[in-house]
């Protein structure tokens, strides 16, 4: 660990962070005229001497004046740039420190700024190499730049150059073919290289500290890009001459109906009405709880499988994830395949779930699976838990194996489901004491606003879900999309605190649930090496939140036959990809392999959805059908059910 006093806090840790910024302006602003010296002889002593040596480079319709005041902006261009980011950082740290901030759409970095009271100085500190390879930079892209005008046509269309650093924040040619732009954005992503790269090869620290540093050195870089500043954005300042400025007009609208909500928006609100275009799926509410709503969906075919399937899914988020629109829709597809579908659907937490621990969320899931046995008087079911569903959902299993009473469920699967959190990825960069505090000092009505957990999984991805919204809604003022994916994500839920805690805690910090009776669910002992109930386990390859070596390791605890699967993409994508969109592929392989890695090695890839194949093995484990009649059909003549999906408590905030 680092000593004390080579720690800064507060905001001296993040101007300090800044610092390297800052000195490189001297030497870059000087070093702006000799490199455009040695590549245009004569501009160095002023624009007046420069038309003799650089008329035969230039295109008929750039004047060499023009040239030279185009290099003059850039020196200026990156040192407002730098200096207008170090005071912002500054200024938010100080807003940061109030936790009534936290809603502020200018304050989604507040954890992330946080962790800068940890950086060592020597993560920040600017060495000889770093000015060398900036001056290199510097000469590079202007003798490039050189070398493109004189292969121009004479005509003002010049070669678009190519330079080193590719990134697709500037991908548009205005980033390239302006000499400052061009300088202005290498040079950031020089420097955003040199401190990530500084962050992961620092000594001294303890993993989990290391694994923060990396983390908050990365929120800051993408949070300090070029791209996300009206002054230093040439795609922006060219659509504010062509619109007058309606385009920030209307971001202004974007910018204050988010202030008012607390929170960004992704997509059209009005596009998606529940129960319309979103969890449409026709069923009914059958069970109720303060906890959860059961629904039942309504048979599409004749006949339907004896054993019916219960889906758990994270009460983080809202259940119609699995339910998007029809064509996306994974429950649908499951009722179409002759399956009998019921989903819990949780309450987003209030005041009065302020109690609310695990062991409920384990009871609610064997209520559940009880509820649907009793219902269709089925000895046992299928159960799907997915994320923090799927690890409670391990740990439902072990209950149930520890009573006797395995039998209830006929299989299990788990998507992107963990239950070893030694490698459990980026969130992890939340969860020490200090982070802890923190959600703590947020969580005083007994639960924790969504809003909350929404800005942490937005950072997780900030260059995709933040920076890149604050551009096109603030700056450009673009219309927002219609997207169904997006604006599930910002369908925000709360957590109750007690449950939230402890789940942080026990299972991402310390771990425990892979520890034999470590821990508890209902009064019974964990013990997941008990778990002998047939499993099928997916992840996905490219998985930030719930990464796919962190899922594999379901595999060195379940006893019982286990086929893992590892799909395309993430989180989301990589579970919602219906057969019918031909994307992304899976791969099967040994799932008894040592380590994924071996897997993986031997795996065999198929193209397009893992779906299919999940239904082939899901018949292999029951493949007795029985007709589609009484209550598989819900809501039928003498069944008494609550009211239509999607229900009451999805539409709760």
């Amino acid at each position: 660990m680092a000593d004390k006093e080579d720690t800064p806090s507060g905001a001296d840790a993040m101007m300090d962070a800044m610092a390297p910024f800052g000195a490189m302006l001297d030497m870059q602003g000087k070093a702006m005229q000799g490199l455009f010296a040695k590549s245009f002889p004569g501009l160095g002593e002023g624009t007046e001497g420069v038309a003799s040596n650089l008329a035969d480079l230039m295109p008929k319709n750039v004047s060499n004046a023009e040239l030279g005041e185009w290099a003059r902006a850039g020196a200026e261009l990156q040192q407002m740039w730098l200096e207008f980011v170090a005071s912002q950082a500054q200024s938010a740290m100080s807003r940061a420190a109030d936790p009534k901030n936290m809603f502020d759409p200018g304050q989604w970095l507040m954890v992330a700024q946080s962790m800068a009271k940890q950086l060592p100085k020597a993560a920040i500190e600017a060495p000889a190499k770093l000015a060398k390879e900036s001056m290199e930079l510097w000469q590079g892209v202007l003798g490039n730049m050189a070398g493109n005008l004189v292969g121009g046509d004479g005509a003002g269309d010049a070669a678009e150059p190519s330079l080193p650093r590719k990134d697709r924040r500037f991908a548009d040619p205005a980033w390239r073919q302006l000499p400052a732009f061009a300088l202005l954005h290498q040079t950031y992503l020089m420097l955003a290289e040199y401190f990530q790269q500084a962050a992961a090869s620092i000594d001294g620290l303890d993993k989990e500290k290391k694994q923060q540093l990396v983390f908050a050195v990365e929120a800051l870089s993408e949070a300090l890009s070029p791209a996300n500043f009206l002054l230093t954005n040439p795609v922006v300042m060219k659509r504010t001459v062509e619109t007058k400025g309606q385009n920030l007009v209307r971001g202004m609208r974007h910018l204050i109906t988010d202030l008012k909500r607390g929170q960004l928006t992704h997509t059209d609100p009005n596009a998606f009405t529940l129960g319309k275009n979103l969890a449409a799926s026709p069923g009914k509410v059958v069970h109720e709880t303060p906890l959860y709503q059961l629904i039942q969906y309504s048979p599409s075919t004749k006949d339907v499988y004896e054993v019916p399937l219960v889906i758990f899914p994270p009460w983080i988020n809202r259940f119609y994830i699995l339910d998007l629109t029809p064509q996306k829709s994974f429950i649908k597809w499951a009722v179409d395949q002759g399956i009998t579908v019921f989903v819990a659907s949780w309450k987003s937490a209030d005041e009065s779930m302020s109690d609310v621990v695990w062991d409920d969320y384990i009871r609610a899931q064997m209520e559940a699976i009880d509820t649907i046995r009793e219902r269709l008087d089925v000895p046992s079911v299928h159960a799907i838990g997915y994320c923090v569903a799927g690890t409670t959902l391990a740990a439902t299993l072990a209950v149930l194996a520890r009573r006797g009473e395995a039998d209830r469920v006929k299989s299990a699967t788990f998507f992107t489901a963990q239950v070893d959190f030694e490698r459990a990825g980026d969130l992890k960069s939340f969860i020490d004491d200090t982070q802890l505090d923190m959600i703590g000092n947020l969580s005083s009505d007994g639960y924790l606003d969504g809003r909350y957990l929404a800005a942490t999984f937005n950072a997780l991805r900030g260059k995709d879900l933040i920076w890149n919204y604050v551009v096109n809604n603030y700056l450009l003022g673009e219309d927002y999309p219609a997207f169904d994916l997006l604006h599930w994500n910002g369908d925000v839920t709360n957590l109750p605190s007690k449950w939230h805690s402890d789940y942080l805690r026990d299972l991402y910090r310390d771990n425990k649930l892979v520890v034999p009776d470590a821990l508890s669910g209902d009064g019974t002992p964990i013990d997941l090496t008990q778990v002998e109930t047939p499993s099928y386990v997916q992840a996905g390859r490219e998985d930030h939140i719930a990464p796919a070596e962190s899922v594999w390791r379901i595999t060195n605890h379940f006893k019982g036959p286990l086929e893992f699967v590892l799909a395309g993409s993430g989180h989301i994508a990589g579970v919602v990809n219906p057969p019918a969109a031909g994307k992304y592929q899976y791969w099967l392989g040994n799932s008894k392999a040592a380590s994924l890695k071996e897997f993986v090695e031997g795996s065999e890839e198929h193209k397009g959805s893992w779906w299919p194949h999940w239904l082939e093995w899901l018949d292999a484990q029951a493949p007795e059908r029985v007709p589609a009649t009484g209550k598989r059909k819900p809501g039928g003549r003498g069944d008494k059910v609550i009211e239509d999906a999607p229900g009451r408590y999805v539409k709760t905030r």
